[in-house]
């Protein structure tokens, strides 16, 4: 009968252990990039680079995490623009971080992300050419300009598990840097 409960000792304490594992290990977080970096993609100015937001969801239930524009902006109809982020995210290795627009944005004026979604693979974060800086290039498709604040939310993202196929040979190829390139131009 000790022999039982000492097993289940055992057993609890492992357990504890592995769960402080996955707390470690296993996070999930939304971060600046340096401010080297900031400085290279958006501009030198320390000031800017301190009151911008790292994103947070609006409600208990939400889902997505806003993005804040870290200074204003405006789109003419027709018009593209790569919009700087200064957020990079580090989560487990089977997960994808999805960018979207904003509901209100497709519905009210008929703006959206020239990719459809964003698929940000867990292993862009810190990656050598810029820290896994993430932006969004945005989309005016509507007839009136649509003008974002600074500060003001303009898109989000998710955190999603994501599986393979279980016959799939190992893939070895590991990233070096920023390889969102079409295969022709790698």
């Amino acid at each position: 009968m000790v022999d039982f409960f000492i097993n289940i000792i055992i057993f609890n304490i492992h357990f504890m252990i592995y769960l402080l594992w996955r707390m470690v290990v296993v996070m999930r977080r939304l971060e600046k990039i340096s401010f080297e970096q900031f400085k290279k993609d958006i501009k030198d100015d320390i000031k800017l680079y301190e009151e911008y937001k790292v994103p947070s969801r609006k409600t208990k239930y939400s889902a997505g995490y806003d993005f804040f524009a870290i200074e204003s902006f405006s789109i003419k109809p027709g018009e593209i623009k790569k919009v700087p982020t200064g957020i990079k995210a580090m989560y487990p290795k089977d997960e994808t971080f999805m960018l979207f627009v904003r509901s209100s944005m497709g519905f009210k004026w008929n703006v959206r992300l020239c990719n459809q979604v964003g698929i940000i693979d867990s292993d862009f974060y810190n990656n050598v050419d810029n820290e896994g800086h993430m932006w969004f290039a945005l989309q005016n498709e509507g007839d009136k300009e649509f003008k974002v604040k600074k500060g003001e939310a303009f898109g989000q993202g998710i955190f999603l598990k994501y599986y393979t196929v279980d016959d799939e040979d190992e893939v070895q190829e590991e990233r070096n840097g920023w390889t969102g390139k079409p295969n022709s131009e790698k």
